[in-house]
């Protein structure tokens, strides 16, 4: 049975303690967060997990086989270094990996010295119709010239202390929410960016929120457009006030012989009783033309375990294997560093209004 310790306890904390707790061969072992009551709710969730009072008690628990970072953003890079300076374990760290370009050296010490597995936390990759969609999507279009991919969805949600109200906190929405598209976009090209252009802000959300004398400056709204090196090109669309949308993602892949897309609608807690939104991919050929849409039905216990679709479990499972010694690392440092260089540069080109050469 392998021992994981959790640092973090908020609500995607819980989500991640849930998911563990579903693993044939692992269990939530020791837990710690600032906050006591999220701590003590937690190791309960965790079925009487041990509560830690730091971060350096957690790590030097002799019992343990791995960690999960799920802390405020801009918090991560100063635990990865906390925890090497204590353990070499392998770790499962949330998204995004880091918030401020001057983090930037210190990762890349972390990752020259650490002796053991990192794995970013980009739980879109493994939602099973986003999965499927990867899987099929080069065998459909003959090879992706045109992604797009668009998330129409509700505002951030409450955290403790309002930590994501604020961008010195998040590294921006570009940063915190869109991390995940921007890895998608490199995983399904199969291609680096090389110039971005954007234009994106706060449209209608938390405009009216106080937070000691402050204004929320997170933005809820934009577009993001990629050049990619294999001369592919990709596009985001964001708004965060969108609830009543029947998807809350759509992700469609155009190349010479197809496209192929997907249809997400948004967490299953917050649609209202009896309506039941499958997921579904569609696969549509040039020649014959013949489009065929399939429901993606998501496992229900894997529904009530979170908020992503069942991701957060199958991501787990291949996590699971890492620390088990029997697989590599799928979502690398450099994919999350990556997505997050992804995300910083559209925030610059929307607030400075140019283009940017990656």
């Amino acid at each position: 049975m392998k021992k994981y310790g959790i640092i973090g306890c908020g609500m995607m904390g819980l989500e991640h303690i849930e998911n563990i707790n579903l693993l044939e061969g692992a269990m939530v072992h020791t837990v710690y967060d600032p906050v006591a009551e999220l701590a003590k709710l937690a190791a309960v969730r965790a079925g009487g997990a041990v509560i830690r009072s730091s971060i350096e008690q957690l790590v030097a628990d002799p019992d343990l086989d791995a960690i999960v970072i799920v802390s405020p953003n801009f918090l991560h890079v100063d635990q990865l270094e906390i925890i090497a300076s204590h353990a070499t374990l392998p770790i499962l760290c949330e998204k995004p990996l880091y918030t401020d370009p001057g983090q930037v050296d210190r990762l890349a010490r972390f990752e020259k010295s650490y002796g053991a597995p990192v794995w970013v936390a980009m739980e879109y990759r493994y939602m099973p119709p986003i999965a499927k969609l990867i899987e099929q999507c080069d065998a459909v279009t003959g090879g992706v010239k045109m992604l797009s991919i668009r998330e129409h969805r509700f505002p951030f949600l409450p955290k403790i202390g309002n930590w994501n109200r604020f961008s010195e906190n998040t590294g921006g929405t570009m940063v915190e929410k869109c991390c995940h598209f921007f890895d998608l976009m490199r995983l399904i090209t199969g291609a680096e960016p090389i110039r971005v252009s954007a234009t994106a802000g706060q449209a209608v959300n938390h405009l009216a929120e106080r937070y000691e004398g402050r204004t929320p400056d997170i933005w809820d709204s934009g577009y993001v457009l990629f050049d990619f090196d294999n001369g592919a090109r990709a596009m985001l669309e964001l708004c965060m006030f969108a609830d009543g949308s029947q998807w809350n993602e759509e992700i469609s892949a155009v190349g010479a012989k197809g496209k192929i897309e997907c249809r997400l609608p948004g967490p299953h807690r917050f649609w209202p009783a009896g309506i039941d939104l499958i997921p579904q991919l569609t696969t549509a050929p040039r020649s014959p033309k013949n489009p065929v849409t399939i429901d993606v039905p998501i496992d229900e216990t894997l529904l009530m375990a979170g908020d992503h679709h069942g991701s957060t479990f199958y991501q787990h499972e291949r996590f699971l294997d890492v620390v088990r010694g029997e697989a590599k690392v799928e979502v690398t440092l450099t994919d999350g560093r990556r997505a997050v260089e992804m995300g910083l540069a559209a925030q610059t080109a929307a607030t400075d209004h140019c283009v940017i050469d990656l």
